[in-house]
């Protein structure tokens, strides 16, 4: 069937004439057409011209709530005016020293403040930059060569973890990959403790022991509590490292991020998106005696040879500006638990749409996010059963990845909002009531459509 066949795409391709003109621009510019892959989107992706507080606006000048919110990196909604104004003056200064600066100092005690894992930081300019550093950290550390990941859990695009996310989950490599590396790489299904437990009792080669403590992408595959509790106890029973990537969950869970909130402390910590305010930058936190591996007269003096890191925009000094007033920010107000509420009222109000409308998906998520369950197999699902883990991994990443979830998304979009693919996003703490109703109506409408076209 053609695209435009259906209501949900022709409804989409004539409100975003001009998006379609930069689209087929983009084509032969860009491997298909987008500089992100979550950004790809068929017929189309909208391209933005700006954005303030919880809304954005495209090229054609339509206006959506946005849940993408910087790929999560904007809890304070856009253009907020201290940012802003931080980053103004930073610009006027310079945005590129060379050499130390006073603001990476007060950035790196404000990560200190908050995360509980923080006796040293060491600043990079991404997430997955901060993945790479902790597992040469580990490796050094522990003189291990293998580290362990979950089936589903994605810690950027680095070589270590660009498979067995959503597939080669049997742990070959992705193209590109070398097959030396993914066997330094131990895969273990989502929150399956006695996996991991027979795993680390039968090897003696594991340095770490990574995962989003949250479920993989911010909570779709979610883990429980009693998990996290049990993977802190055996890590801590077989002597391997525990990394928490708090990409995500990092000042979102709680001003502390996940272990904040859960009172479990990890022996290294990954931090990027809201630690640079919506600017370029992430962080390796954790343990003193490890991250002195990066030290120069610490590893000289216990006789080690000292982990080379470089990095051109390490701790740059407008990112600095920026994730030193975010940081303030959700120090001092109520902003995080502001997101947080929010999230709960939306997946109230997205649940309510879907009984009234007689559709047997789910709405749920934790703290200060949502992810819709379109529920394929038209199986018996609670939000209690997929928040605790019961439901099949796969199950939630086919329905991810259908036609119908797809459909969904550009529906939303041609209603005024956006959400991304999983389906689902982050809340931010400026989402206000007129979000929270508009974005229910558009699910409403999209049912509506979907019900028509007989994808219901």
């Amino acid at each position: 069937m053609q695209l435009t066949a259906s209501r949900v795409f022709a409804e989409y391709c004539r409100r975003t004439p001009t998006s379609e003109k930069l689209a087929a621009d983009a084509a032969e510019v860009f491997p298909s057409g987008v500089t992100h892959d979550s950004r790809y989107l068929r017929p189309y992706p909208i391209y933005v011209e700006r954005a303030e507080g919880s809304r954005k606006w495209d090229v054609d000048g339509n206006e959506y709530v946005d849940y993408t919110g910087g790929h999560g990196a904007l809890l304070l909604g856009h253009n907020h005016p201290q940012i802003t104004a931080a980053v103004q003056q930073q610009l006027s200064r310079g945005t590129h020293y060379g050499s130390c600066h006073e603001l990476e100092v007060h950035w790196g005690q404000m990560v200190q403040q908050l995360i509980p894992s923080a006796e040293r930081v060491r600043f990079t300019s991404s997430g997955t930059e901060a993945t790479l550093l902790a597992f040469r950290l580990a490796r050094a550390y522990t003189g291990r060569s293998k580290i362990l990941r979950f089936i589903t859990n994605f810690h950027g695009w680095q070589d270590h973890v660009a498979f067995g996310v959503t597939s080669h989950h049997d742990g070959t490599p992705t193209p590109g990959v070398l097959q030396e590396l993914a066997e330094g790489v131990v895969l273990s299904p989502p929150g399956d403790i006695q996996t991991v437990r027979r795993i680390l009792g039968q090897r003696d080669d594991v340095a770490a022991v990574i995962l989003e403590p949250t479920g993989a992408s911010w909570g779709q595959i979610p883990v429980p509590e009693s998990f996290l509790r049990e993977l802190r106890a055996v890590t801590a029973e077989t002597d391997v490292l525990l990394i928490f990537d708090e990409v995500i969950s990092g000042f979102r869970c709680s001003p502390g991020g996940a272990q904040a909130h859960f009172n479990i402390t990890p022996e290294l910590t990954t931090l990027a998106k809201i630690i640079a305010g919506g600017y370029p930058g992430g962080a390796v936190v954790g343990r003193q005696d490890i991250l002195d591996l990066l030290d120069h007269q610490a590893a000289a003096a216990q006789g080690h040879e000292k982990i080379h890191h470089p990095g051109t925009f390490n701790a740059n000094p407008v990112s600095a500006a920026a994730g030193t007033t975010a940081l303030q920010i959700l120090a001092e107000t109520d902003a995080c638990q502001r997101a947080i509420d929010y999230a709960g009222q939306l997946r109230e109000s997205l649940s309510r749409v879907i009984q009234d409308e007689d559709v047997d998906w789910c709405v749920y998520g934790m703290f200060s996010g949502f992810h819709i369950y379109t529920n394929p197999d038209h199986e018996t699902v609670t939000t209690a059963t997929i928040n605790a883990g019961r439901l099949d991994y796969r199950k939630l990443q086919a329905a991810a990845a259908s036609e119908v979830a797809m459909k969904l998304r550009v529906s939303m979009l041609a209603h005024g909002v956006e959400i991304f693919g999983w389906p689902g996003g982050p809340t931010s703490a400026v989402h206000n009531d007129d979000d929270l109703e508009r974005t229910a109506e558009a699910l409403r409408q999209t049912i509506h459509i979907l019900r028509d076209e007989g994808d219901l």
